[in-house]
C-alpha cells in the first residue's frame, strides 16, 4: 500500500477492525491486517498479577500521559536484542504522529531519573483503545504503563481494549481470544459510545497513583 495513505483512511480501517503493519523496518509499503482471531484486553476482568501489584504500589516510574509520543514510537520501533525485527517503519512513524497531533493517538509514558524507561501508544475511537505496540527499558516498565492505560480507559467510559493478536506476554492480564465476528459485534458496539480519554486527568504527570489506578481496575474485574 503507498505511503500516501492518510490519518482519515487510516481511522476509517480502525473503525473496520484493520490495522497497518509493514513487513520489515526497510521495507516502506503498508499491509492491512484483519486477524481471523483477536486478542482482547477485557476492562472489566483485567488481572494484575500480584507480583505487580507490588511493583505498581510503589510507583517506580514518573508516568505521564502524552508528553512523549514520538518518543515512544521510536522506542517501540528499535530493533533491540530480544525483538530482532520491528514491523514498525518510517511510515507508520509519520502516521501515527499525525494521528496523535489529530488527538486520536495516545502514549503513556515511565520515566526514570528523567529518562524515558518504557510506555505504550495506541488509538482511539468511540469507547475503544487499539493498543498498538509496547517498550521496556527497565524491569515491569511497560507493564506499569500498561497497568496505568486500562485504569484510564476504564475511568474514561472505554468498553474494548484491542490487543490485535494473542500474546503470551499478556496472558497474565487475563487476555482472551475471539473470533473476527465477535470481535467486529463489540467493536460496533464500543465505536457507538463516546469515551473521554483525558476524564483522569489531561496531557502531562498521571494523576492517579498506582494505587488509585489498582482500585479502579478491582472495582470493575
Amino acid at each position: 500500500m503507498s505511503h500516501r495513505f492518510d490519518t482519515e483512511k487510516l481511522l476509517d480501517c480502525y473503525r473496520r477492525g484493520v490495522f497497518p503493519m509493514a513487513d520489515s523496518r526497510d521495507d516502506m509499503n503498508l499491509l492491512l491486517i484483519s486477524p481471523e482471531v483477536r486478542g482482547v484486553l477485557p476492562l472489566d476482568g483485567f488481572h494484575v498479577p500480584r507480583r505487580l501489584r507490588k511493583t505498581v504500589r510503589k510507583d517506580p516510574f514518573h508516568v505521564t500521559v502524552d508528553m512523549a509520543f514520538n518518543r515512544v514510537i521510536d522506542a517501540c520501533a528499535e530493533e533491540v536484542g530480544d525483538r530482532p525485527t520491528t514491523w514498525i517503519n518510517a511510515p507508520i512513524q509519520n502516521m501515527y504522529a499525525a494521528l496523535h497531533r489529530q488527538g486520536h493517538a495516545h502514549s503513556i509514558e515511565c520515566w526514570e531519573n528523567g529518562h524515558l524507561v518504557g510506555g505504550l501508544y495506541g488509538v482511539s475511537q468511540g469507547a475503544a483503545f487499539f493498543g498498538e505496540s509496547m517498550f521496556s527499558r527497565r524491569t515491569d516498565a511497560s507493564k506499569v504503563a500498561l497497568v496505568h492505560l486500562v485504569a484510564r480507559l476504564i475511568e474514561g467510559g472505554y468498553q474494548l481494549l484491542d490487543a490485535q493478536f494473542h500474546n503470551p506476554h499478556l496472558e497474565q492480564f487475563g487476555l482472551i481470544e475471539m473470533s473476527k465476528k465477535d470481535f467486529m459485534q463489540q467493536l460496533t458496539a464500543a465505536l457507538e459510545k463516546d469515551a473521554d480519554f483525558y476524564s483522569s486527568g489531561t496531557a502531562g504527570s498521571d494523576r492517579l497513583s498506582g494505587d488509585g489506578c489498582l482500585q479502579r481496575i478491582t472495582q470493575t474485574s
